[in-house]
């Protein structure tokens, strides 16, 4: 890798045009990625690229009239201390906020590299085209809040909050809440019938820790091979996929951990296992509340399914490790 303060103007020239290049291709890849949930923010991220495009043919103008046709092939990831953006496969799918977050950083490292390079460069036209773009970047989130201002309006910002709503059920809760009920469920069975089965409180958290672990890794492996939420919107696999399996995860754990009880204790058994049964109400209560909350399901009867099923699931268990 080159140091920033030995690149020459055609060097500079040149790591400008990768980098404008670069900038607008990442925000085409938001706006396409939000043109049908969001197709006003989309319309920003088209001005934002088509200004970018605009700056790499200003610099492609110079560097020609400078240096000829032929560009030299260097970008920004040859330069020490530049700052790496997103891989443009890491860049879909994020969530709208984010993709804003991001956006404004770019605009700040553009910034900053055009003013660095413009302190650098004696070459005078080179300079001035530098500082011309450092101020143009500098500028851009303000240009972007003025975009937002006119293209954004009460209704429309309505509708995307609507829709950003629904992106976090689809991205977050449901993966969620998936995890939650199968780790608070389907760990009940074994951990109550190694419970019934031995008496003993350390057995039975193993078998609870390995159950929950077990249902953890196989639901974020199960979740996050399922969908790559390319046309379901659901986002990054690998986010769903790490949010179901830590999520399934603590819902075995949930009931596990009360059987840390010391086997030394008086009645350690009954009572880590009363402990055990408050948490797995509380886990199921819970898991009916967000079922309400956010899938539109009637509270009543959403605790009736939750319930029943983790009842009749728990019952599995106990009447297994009891006889």
């Amino acid at each position: 890798m080159k140091a920033f303060s030995q690149l020459t103007p055609r060097e500079i020239l040149a790591v400008a045009v990768a980098s404008e290049e670069e900038d607008a291709r990442i925000y085409m890849t938001f706006a396409d990625d939000l043109r049908e949930r969001y197709p006003a923010s989309a319309k920003i991220f088209d001005e934002m690229a088509a200004e970018e495009a605009e700056h790499r043919n200003r610099l492609l103008d110079m560097y020609e009239k400078r240096f000829g046709p032929k560009l030299p092939p260097i970008r920004r990831e040859d330069v020490k201390g530049f700052l790496k953006r997103r891989p443009i496969w890491l860049t879909s799918n994020l969530p709208l906020d984010t993709m804003r977050k991001e956006a404004a950083a770019m605009e700040y490292q553009a910034a900053r590299f055009y003013v660095r390079a413009a302190e650098q460069t004696t070459d005078v036209e080179v300079r001035r085209l530098l500082g011309d773009l450092a101020e143009a970047e500098s500028k851009h989130e303000t240009h972007a809040l003025e975009l937002e201002k006119s293209i954004l309006t009460p209704n429309v910002r309505e509708e995307e909050d609507r829709t950003r709503r629904r992106m976090f059920v689809l991205q977050y809760v449901q993966p969620g809440l998936a995890g939650l009920m199968d780790g608070s469920v389907s760990t009940l069975a074994p951990l109550f019938a190694a419970a019934f089965a031995t008496h003993h409180n350390w057995p039975t958290f193993l078998v609870g820790l390995a159950a929950a672990l077990g249902a953890g890794i196989s639901m974020a492996f199960a979740e996050a091979l399922s969908d790559d939420g390319s046309l379901t919107g659901r986002g990054s696999p690998w986010l769903r996929g790490g949010i179901t399996g830590m999520m399934t995860a603590l819902g075995g754990l949930g009931h596990a951990i009360p059987y840390l009880v010391p086997d030394s204790w008086p009645n350690a058994f009954w009572i880590a296992t009363a402990i055990a049964g408050v948490v797995v109400f509380i886990e199921l209560w819970a898991i009916a509340f967000i079922r309400a909350r956010y899938m539109d399901t009637p509270f009543l009867q959403a605790v009736f399914q939750v319930v029943l099923g983790g009842v009749i699931v728990l019952a599995v268990g106990i009447v297994i490790g009891g006889s």
